[in-house]
């Protein structure tokens, strides 16, 4: 099968068995978006296959050899899996870097309010998304509070068919003379997000009975709120689109088909002579911030245990691990869409279903934020998709002064790395809801099982 392919799309080049294949990966694809919904739950679900592979928490180990399966619980919201390699670790490692976070609506810490005897929640987006498009679904409620006492309550409301949903309004066209003269990026003003919650009370106020309800139904007051971490995404679980099945609609397919095909690849890759590391980062969408963030030191700390662990204590022998390290930076790429051609530059652009998506730069007009991989690497890359024969083709983020966009490859550059971007094309990024092509998707998976079996 020719790996680099420009004219056949993936699906006319696999065999027969290679499509089974591809559908059976795409089944267990959807299990996980429909059980990885938010970042803490994928991390649970990233845990569970884990141990259930034999993976272990770092703190269990004393020393590390040659097949250790160990992995680094980041706070509950980003995990770190390695599979020792039978080189010593300073001579470099294997590392997929992908991330469970999405574009999403997130509570205010003060957030119920009531207007003309209607109940609202408060809401603050969280990454970068289109607010008009967050109007008028259904939506769910997912998250954890954690009460005065330290007690944990976890929120789920909306998954279950029975569920009730929160909705936000928009204006109907009858009245929308105005709003339809806006451009669409003011139309719907971030705080103009507020999800329904509520029209039942008693008397001259509605919150009162609302805050009665949350107490008595999920043991939560409202000073709880200060203490939450709630999200809103929609209430809608992935489904296969187009009469042919090829593709799949989801919440959350940046970045969690980079994520579930790293997991999958470093759960079913033969170990080699080098340390293969799975990372599955939190906040991506806003700047990699945070201590659950790549832009945190927890990541090389993880790397300085395994250090030790072989005895390696003194820092230099961190520093070393890095530079002699090669990263794919697991993030998705945008496919071309002749329904907007304008904005993308055809020649230079992925396109659905032909295969995982090599991006030298990302960044913004005049590569500016990027990583811009070297010639080297990229080459060394293409050889091993070539004889893996792993689907592939290259792409940029749309016409050079159209946009832009980032990954975390430009911070694992910066701790002298070797990155390149290897992700997944896909269609509506950051919409709620999502398209990729399952050939892309399992594409995504043979290429980061052979990128950590190869030397």
């Amino acid at each position: 099968m020719k790996a680099f392919d420009t004219e056949n799309s993936v699906w006319a080049r696999f065999s027969p068995e290679q499509r089974g294949q591809m559908e059976t990966y795409s089944v267990h694809y959807r299990q996980f978006l429909d059980t990885a919904r938010t970042e803490r739950l994928a991390n649970k679900e990233i845990i569970r296959q884990a141990e259930n592979a034999g993976f272990r928490p770092l703190a269990d180990f004393t020393s590390l050899k040659a097949g250790d399966k160990v992995y680094w619980d980041q706070k509950g919201k980003s995990v770190i899996l390695a599979v020792i390699g039978s080189d010593p670790i300073e001579k470099g490692l294997k590392i997929v870097g992908s991330h469970i976070d999405c574009p999403r609506l997130d509570v205010k810490a003060m957030p119920v309010v009531e207007k003309n005897k209607i109940v609202y929640f408060k809401t603050h987006y969280y990454g970068g998304l289109l607010k008009y498009q967050w109007v008028c679904l259904p939506l769910s409620l997912i998250g954890v509070v954690y009460k005065a006492d330290g007690s944990r309550i976890d929120v789920s409301i909306g998954e279950d068919q029975g569920d009730p949903v929160l909705f936000i309004n928009d204006l109907l066209p009858h009245l929308g003379k105005d709003q339809a003269a806006k451009k669409l990026s003011e139309a719907i003003s971030g705080e103009m997000l507020m999800p329904l919650a509520g029209t039942n009370g008693e008397g001259e106020k509605t919150k009162p009975a609302i805050l009665t309800l949350l107490k008595d139904k999920y043991g939560i007051e409202e000073e709880d709120f200060t203490s939450a971490e709630l999200e809103i995404i929609p209430a809608v679980k992935s489904r296969d689109v187009g009469l042919d099945r090829s593709m799949i609609m989801s919440h959350g397919h940046d970045d969690r088909v980079c994520s579930y095909a790293n997991l999958a690849a470093i759960l079913d890759a033969e170990p080699g002579e080098k340390t293969q590391v799975a990372l599955f980062a939190d906040k991506e969408e806003i700047g990699s911030v945070g201590n659950t963030g790549v832009h945190s030191s927890y990541f090389p700390d993880f790397i300085a245990e395994l250090l030790s662990l072989q005895g390696r204590d003194q820092e230099i022998w961190l520093r070393r691990t890095l530079r002699n390290s090669e990263v794919l930076s697991a993030d998705v790429c945008a496919a071309f869409d002749p329904v907007f051609a304008d904005a993308y530059e055809e020649q230079n652009s992925a396109k659905l279903g032909y295969g995982i998506c090599l991006c030298k730069y990302t960044g913004a007009r005049g590569k500016a934020g990027s990583n811009d991989a070297n010639a080297e690497f990229m080459a060394k890359i293409r050889r091993i998709f070539n004889e893996k024969e792993v689907p592939w083709q290259v792409g940029e983020l749309g016409k050079v002064d159209q946009g832009g966009g980032g990954t975390i490859a430009y911070i694992m550059a910066d701790w002298g790395c070797d990155v390149v971007d290897c992700g997944v094309a896909m269609h509506s990024m950051h919409a709620p809801l999502e398209i990729v092509a399952k050939a892309d998707a399992y594409s995504g998976y043979l290429a980061y099982k052979a990128f950590f079996e190869s030397k």
